[in-house]
């Protein structure tokens, strides 16, 4: 399958401005694509049910295009950490439940490119006792990390780094989004910055995607590459 987990350095790092560039990308090299947020906090409620920002973005990107409740089957209103607003909804999440409905989503709807993204960083809890990590190593997925690149990135990336692959799971490659301005301002030392996260990281870069003035699926692929994968 082609089939990759992305996960973030933080909460806002761009998982989703990364994952929805690169299936932007690869429908352009005609490929059939698909984009799953299992499960997402901060959801806003409208006529035909709670809605996420980030899973209708995917789900624009998903061609042939999905169901909404294929691309994000659990969501939530409030914006905190999914286990607490699964706690205050009644909904307990079990990663023995979530990883049988995706297995059934990618089993169903095969695509040639397909990512599954994350909520939060790599230890994201879904319960008192399960997190975001366990989940992909019961799909044992490779993983992409997007990196957010602002001050204190390098410890964050290479924290996350080696937590995936302590885990036993392939960092397949990462994605720097530029999410402060000023961290970028000096080309010298944000190069400096890139050339250490290339070194430690020890994986392929996707690309890097600057501080966009209107960040969408279009305008991030341009600085993304599926080569690398």
């Amino acid at each position: 399958m082609n089939v990759w987990f992305v996960t973030g350095t933080d909460t806002d790092a761009g998982k989703t401005l990364v994952s929805s560039g690169l299936l932007h990308a690869a429908h352009q090299q005609q490929l059939s694509t698909l984009g799953l947020k299992p499960v997402a906090s901060g959801s806003e409620q409208t006529s035909e049910g709670l809605r996420n920002d980030d899973a209708l973005m995917l789900q624009q990107q998903s061609v042939p295009p999905v169901d909404y409740a294929t691309v994000n089957p659990i969501a939530f209103a409030p914006a905190i950490a999914p286990h607490l607003a699964a706690m205050e909804a009644g909904q307990p999440l079990e990663v023995c439940a979530i990883e049988s409905s995706l297995r059934e989503t990618l089993s169903q709807t095969p695509r040639d490119f397909t990512l599954i993204e994350g909520a939060g960083g790599w230890r994201v809890p879904l319960n008192e006792q399960e997190d975001f990590a366990d989940l992909t190593i019961a799909l044992e997925l490779p993983v992409i990390l997007v990196v957010g690149l602002k001050l204190g990135c390098l410890n964050h990336a290479r924290l996350t780094a080696e937590a995936i692959r302590a885990d036993g799971l392939v960092l397949a490659g990462w994605a720097g989004s530029v999410v402060d301005p000023d961290f970028a301002a000096d080309t010298a030392r944000f190069d400096a910055n890139i050339a250490h996260l290339n070194t430690k990281l020890a994986a392929p870069c996707l690309g890097i995607i600057p501080h966009l003035d209107t960040p969408s699926a279009a305008t991030a692929a341009p600085y993304l590459s599926l080569e690398p994968l």
